[in-house]
């Protein structure tokens, strides 16, 4: 009996404007362009695909479930530019059929560099989470599904009972990503791993026509999550909500998918959808996922590499968690703000020189010309950030 568990990740970071080394105002970021494009895709995505979800969860009377982990400063951005998303997501949530996760406030990378950041924003992020929607997250999800044994340690004495990452091949080996797991020497903690291929047979492939799949129907897809049975407890689903009307967009029919993918899964009688929290709740550990080096969901490479693959990123990340001791003791809530948004792993993303396999995803609302352009501008934005850190107060 294979549950199927939906999990889409919510995000848009804070762009930064073009910032010249000799530019001295504290206003880094592209209000205009981070306006026009959260309402941009609000409008193509947030909005409609919520509204079928609501429609969804209705319909078939609370069986149908998903899950959400929504970045700290995507909520921040709906609070100030499209209100009218916060809403929408609150009326999922008051349906009892909609799960919300944890993850750091910012999209950070602070786990790679420093343990006490990291926590303070998983912590931000959680209080954000209860007042918004009422919810105290049991399901933790690494930024970029960033994982690995150090970072199971620390969820598991943040008190979470469970982490996500990505089903990678290397680690599983002969073995299913659609069981449950635990990391080495903890037990009690579970690990739920995304089945790649079949996530990314909706995020990436659905619309692409010389794909042999194509077209993907409901219908076909629920056939192949029939397949787990026997060989599987869940399906687990993880993908970036724009996948529904910004990366596959309406005209390709994904939303009509969406609308009848539940009818189809729920036909055999055994099939079910479940949020993360329930799959841990109803299936105990096949077996130990030992992740001794991170892993991610990102490219082919599945790594850091997106990331931290070339100096520039290397450096940039380096310079920003250098000054975070300063940082705190300004007790400058502004500039703390403000530092933390330069943490946003898409501007480290952006600096990324991997335009092969994976080029297009790198370009996905990149505001730059090229990864040294990006580079340069962050470098002179984080300079201001040192001149005034170093003022006196």
């Amino acid at each position: 009996m294979p549950s199927v568990c939906f999990y889409f990740q919510v995000h848009q970071p804070y762009r930064l404007r073009r910032y010249s080394v000799f530019d001295t105002d504290s206003n880094y970021f592209n209000d205009a362009i981070n306006r026009e494009i959260c309402r941009k895709v609000a409008a193509k995505c947030y909005l409609p695909a919520n509204g079928v979800l609501l429609e969804l969860i209705r319909l078939h009377e609370g069986r149908f479930r998903v899950s959400f982990s929504l970045t700290g400063v995507v909520l921040d951005q709906f609070e100030a530019f499209a209100p009218e998303v916060i809403e929408s997501f609150q009326r999922l949530a008051g349906t009892g059929c909609v799960e919300f996760l944890s993850e750091t406030y910012y999209h950070s990378l602070a786990f790679l560099y420093s343990r006490q950041e990291f926590v303070e924003q998983v912590q931000l992020h959680r209080r954000k989470i209860e007042s918004l929607f009422g919810q105290t997250p049991q399901v933790f999800r690494n930024t970029e599904l960033i994982y690995s044994n150090d970072v199971a340690q620390v969820v598991a004495q943040m008190g979470f009972k469970g982490v996500l990452a990505e089903g990678a091949d290397p680690i599983l080996g002969y073995r299913s990503p659609n069981f449950v797991y635990h990391p080495p020497g903890l037990s009690e903690l579970r690990v739920l791993l995304k089945n790649y291929r079949l996530s990314d047979d909706i995020a990436f492939r659905f619309s692409n026509r010389a794909w042999d799949e194509w077209p993907l129907t409901a219908e076909k897809f629920a056939r192949w999550v029939d397949q787990a049975n026997g060989n599987g407890h869940t399906v687990n689903l993880f993908m970036d909500y724009e996948t529904f009307g910004e990366h596959q967009w309406a005209e390709t029919g994904i939303f009509d998918f969406l609308r009848h993918l539940p009818k189809q899964v729920l036909q055999h009688p055994d099939n079910n959808f479940r949020t993360p929290s329930q799959v841990i709740g109803e299936h105990a550990a096949m077996g130990e996922f030992d992740a001794p080096h991170m892993i991610s969901w990102a490219d082919t490479e599945r790594d850091l590499s997106a990331w931290l693959g070339n100096a520039m990123q290397a450096n940039a990340l380096h310079e920003v968690f250098r000054i975070e001791s300063e940082i705190k003791a300004r007790q400058d809530a502004a500039l703390l703000h403000d530092w933390r948004r330069l943490q946003t792993s898409d501007h480290f993303y952006y600096m990324c020189t991997k335009f092969f396999s994976d080029g297009d995803v790198h370009k996905y609302f990149n505001p730059y010309d090229s990864p040294y352009d990006s580079y340069i501008n962050y470098m002179n934005v984080l300079d201001n950030i040192r001149a005034r850190m170093k003022r006196p107060a």
